[in-house]
């Protein structure tokens, strides 16, 4: 969450940060209203519990003392006091529960650097790559067997059953089959073993307590696109950035130990409540997907550099594939709820004509780290909180179908990149099943 003590001290400078991605003033003045509050209620609260252990105190006394009366005067003035406190400290956590619910709700303050705008068609595209861009080769044309779907290739290759993955599950759940499971599987280990000794593996939990979800700011505020497991207080977790994050909250981390990078390859669940109806056949949007994730907590100092290392590998994963993509920089009113500064990739794919994202590398200042509690503590024996920064290298169904489509031949088979080979037995090109 947003820093408050920042907030009272430069309310302007943090109001006008906030109005560039949306938060009136008004609700800002109201929260700044209710810290006044908060604070005035909670030193009415400490000042009452103070008087009340003064006179338990002095009933101590006066009954060391045998003054029977006096300590039972006291003792009397004691209880009216203690209830005027109870009564305090009720209105004081009333409010401060009031206060973080108002808190949570609040975005972070996006970077200088973000531009400005209120939706995804004010993103700024910084540039693209194709497979022999550097040799003047000019942006990629694709014949009419590459302008074929996905969903169509996968059927007709046996490869990809949206029917089956419905049947199962119901709509928006992919089954992949054969030599389409084995390539989303090779997917996942290529670029598992491409951050391999840079990147820690984990292999976190598929699912997380409440208390994970809000520290990534996934929740409250996107409570309606996540999947709950009321029975056990759980969730399934949209991203592995969300276990990652939680890895070490509640810490304080040695200064020496940052950055501390790690990986993980999980299924990620979203509702996708937002968007009914939109972008719903094959691939496109699904509610169940692999994704690689890169992460790393940090100094403030390092986590330029670890923003920059996060989306070269994502880049880097892209070139090796052969797949065209474009790099976006996020406004500000596309942000995701935590991030200052976003990086979008986003693949060609031209069997459905459409630009497809792949990858959101973002900087997270020290917002999520607040909710986690993940400090770290310098040389000179301070503490702080560190920064997270995360990016996915990369989210595998949209990639598959970029890949099916792009790499799709004349006679319908799929020739893949060379680089997934050693992942695919050896071979790299699927073709139709004999009937």
């Amino acid at each position: 969450m947003i820093d408050l003590v920042q907030l009272r001290r430069e309310p302007e400078f943090v109001k006008a940060a906030l109005a560039r991605r949306g938060v009136s003033s008004a609700t800002m003045d109201e929260i700044l209203e209710l810290d006044v509050e908060h604070r005035r209620l909670l030193q009415e609260a400490e000042g009452l519990r103070a008087e009340v252990k003064e006179l338990s105190r002095q009933v101590g006394e006066a009954r060391r003392n045998k003054d029977v009366t006096g300590a039972d005067g006291l003792a009397t003035k004691s209880r009216e006091l203690g209830d005027h406190e109870r009564v305090a400290t009720q209105a004081t956590d009333a409010v401060a529960s009031v206060l973080r619910e108002q808190l949570l709700m609040i975005p972070n303050l996006p970077s200088p650097e973000a531009p400005d705008g209120v939706d995804e068609g004010d993103n700024v595209e910084v540039r693209r790559w194709w497979v022999g861009m550097d040799e003047g080769i000019p942006f990629p044309t694709y014949a009419d067997h590459q302008r074929v779907a996905h969903w169509d290739i996968g059927a007709e290759l046996g490869i990809l059953d949206m029917e089956a993955g419905a049947k199962l599950a119901g709509s928006m759940f992919p089954l992949y089959r054969g030599a389409g499971a084995r390539l989303l599987r090779s997917l996942g280990y290529f670029a598992l073993d491409s951050h391999m000794g840079d990147y820690e593996e984990i292999r976190p939990p598929s699912f997380a307590l409440t208390e994970t979800m809000m520290s990534t700011g996934h929740l409250p505020k996107s409570a309606d696109d996540m999947y709950a497991i009321e029975r056990d207080g759980l969730w399934a977790i949209p991203t592995a950035e969300v276990p990652l994050t939680s890895m070490h909250r509640g810490e304080i981390l040695d200064e020496s130990r940052l950055p501390i990078r790690l990986t993980a390859q999980t299924a990620c669940f979203r509702r996708e409540a937002g968007a009914a109806g939109k972008d719903t056949r094959g691939l496109l949007r699904v509610h169940e997907f692999d994704k690689v994730e890169l992460f790393a907590y940090c100094t403030p100092d390092q986590s330029e550099a670890a923003h920059a290392d996060i989306l070269a590998r994502a880049e880097g994963l892209l070139q090796s594939l052969g797949l065209t993509y474009r790099l976006l920089d996020l406004c500000t009113g596309d942000l995701g709820t935590s991030a200052a500064r976003t990086m979008d990739l986003e693949v060609f794919s031209p069997g459905v004509d459409r630009w497809l994202e792949v990858s959101s590398v973002s900087w997270f200042r020290d917002f999520q780290a607040r909710r986690a509690n993940v400090r770290y503590r310098t040389s000179d024996g301070t503490t702080a909180f560190v920064h997270t920064v995360n990016g996915s290298a990369l989210a595998w169904a949209r990639i598959w179908a970029a890949l099916v489509e792009t790499y799709r031949q004349g006679d319908g088979s799929i020739q893949l990149p060379q680089v997934l080979a050693p992942y695919m037995g050896g071979q790299t090109r699927i073709e139709a099943k004999a009937s």
